[in-house]
C-alpha cells in the first residue's frame, strides 16, 4: 500500500480517533442513551404483565372448576340442592365396582384410539397429496379442513340423517336396489364404527395441516442428497421425511387423542349413547349420571377419573415419542 494510500485513509477516520480503531466518539456513540438501555432491560418484565389476562381466564374457566369438581365428588350432593352430604371416598371406590362404568370407559378408549389412528392416515396422506403449493391443491385443502371449523352437533345430525333407519339417505340408495334396510345405528359394534369415522372424518384436516406445517419445514436439500444417494419413493420417506416429520407426528397424536377421549357431541346427536349404554363415552355418561340421575357426586368423580386418564395418556405418549424421536439419535 502506498503512503498517499495511507494517508487518505487516515484523513477519512473521524476527529480524535487513533487509525484503525474507535475513537471517544465512537465509544460513546456505541454506548447510546443510558436510558434507553435501562427501557430495553425492563422489557422483558413489563411483558410478563401480558400473560395476566389469559392467566386470569385460565384461572376462573379451568382451574376454579376443576378444583370445584374435585371436591363436589367427595359428596352425594344432587346437583340442585342447597346442602351436600360429605361422602368420603364412595364415588370413586364405585368407580371400580361400577360395570357400566367400566363398559364406557372401554369405549372411551376405542374412541381415542381408533380416532387418532384414522386421522393420522388421512391427515398424512393428504400432507403428502397436497405438499407442492397450487391454486388447485389451496382449495382441496380448504375444502378438507372446512368440517373442523364446523359444529360437531351439526356434523353429528347431517350423518345422523345419512346412517338413520327411516327415511336415511343410505337406507333409501340401498332400498333402490331391492334391499332391506339397514339398522345401521342400532348395532352396536357398527355404530361405535361409524362415531370413530365421523369424527375422524371432521377433524382430520387439524392432522392435514401439521403435517403440510412438518413438510414445508424441510429443507428440499436433505430430499435432493437422498436421489444422489439413490434413495426415492419409500425409501426416501422412511429415511427423510419420517425422521424429520416426527416433531409433527407427535403434536398431531397428543391434540387427536385428548379430543377423542373427551368425545361428546357426536355420540349425543347419533346416537344418544345407546343402544342403552353401549356406545357411551365417560363423557356423555357423565352428563346423563348429572342430569338424568342427578347424581352430581359421582358425575363429578367420573369427570376427575376422566382428567386423570387423559393427562396419564398425554404423559405416556409424548414420553414414548420423545424416546424413540429418530431425531435424537
Amino acid at each position: 500500500m502506498t503512503q498517499s494510500s495511507l494517508t487518505a485513509l487516515r484523513g477519512a477516520a473521524p476527529s480524535g480517533a487513533r487509525p484503525g480503531g474507535p475513537g471517544r466518539a465512537g465509544r460513546s456513540g456505541r454506548r447510546g442513551n443510558p436510558g434507553k438501555r435501562r427501557a430495553l432491560r425492563t422489557l422483558p418484565r413489563r411483558a410478563n404483565l401480558l400473560y395476566l389476562p389469559a392467566l386470569a381466564i385460565f384461572a376462573v374457566f379451568i382451574v376454579y372448576p376443576l378444583i370445584r369438581g374435585f371436591g363436589i365428588s367427595f359428596t352425594n350432593w344432587d346437583g340442585f340442592s342447597a346442602t351436600k352430604t360429605f361422602a368420603g371416598g364412595a364415588n370413586y371406590l364405585h368407580l371400580f365396582t361400577d360395570g357400566t362404568f367400566g363398559k364406557v370407559l372401554l369405549n372411551t378408549f376405542v374412541y381415542g384410539v381408533g380416532s387418532t389412528l384414522l386421522q393420522q392416515i388421512f391427515g398424512l396422506g393428504l400432507a403428502l397429496i397436497l405438499r407442492k403449493p397450487s391454486r388447485r391443491s389451496g382449495l382441496v385443502r380448504a375444502i378438507i379442513y372446512l368440517p373442523a371449523l364446523v359444529s360437531p352437533v351439526i356434523m353429528g345430525t347431517m350423518y345422523y340423517l345419512l346412517f338413520q333407519y327411516n327415511d336415511g339417505a343410505l337406507n333409501d340408495i340401498i332400498g333402490v336396489f331391492g334391499l332391506d334396510k339397514v339398522a345401521w345405528l342400532s348395532n352396536t359394534t357398527v355404530a361405535i364404527l361409524i362415531i370413530v369415522l365421523v369424527n375422524s372424518l371432521q377433524f382430520m384436516g387439524i392432522s392435514m395441516v401439521i403435517y403440510l406445517a412438518g413438510l414445508q419445514a424441510i429443507p428440499t436439500m436433505y430430499y435432493e442428497a437422498s436421489t444422489l444417494d439413490g434413495a426415492a419413493g419409500w425409501k426416501q420417506f422412511l429415511h427423510v421425511t419420517a425422521p424429520l416429520l416426527w416433531p409433527a407426528f407427535t403434536a398431531s397424536v397428543v391434540l387427536n387423542l385428548i379430543n377423542g377421549l373427551k368425545l361428546f357431541d357426536v355420540i349425543t346427536v347419533l346416537t344418544g349413547g345407546g343402544p342403552g349404554y353401549s356406545t357411551n363415552s365417560v363423557s356423555t355418561l357423565i352428563s346423563i349420571t348429572y342430569f338424568d340421575s342427578q347424581n352430581a357426586g359421582y358425575a363429578a368423580a367420573m369427570g376427575v377419573a376422566l382428567f386423570v386418564v387423559i393427562v396419564a395418556f398425554a404423559l405416556v405418549v409424548n414420553t414414548l415419542f420423545a424416546r424413540f424421536n429418530p431425531e435424537a439419535d
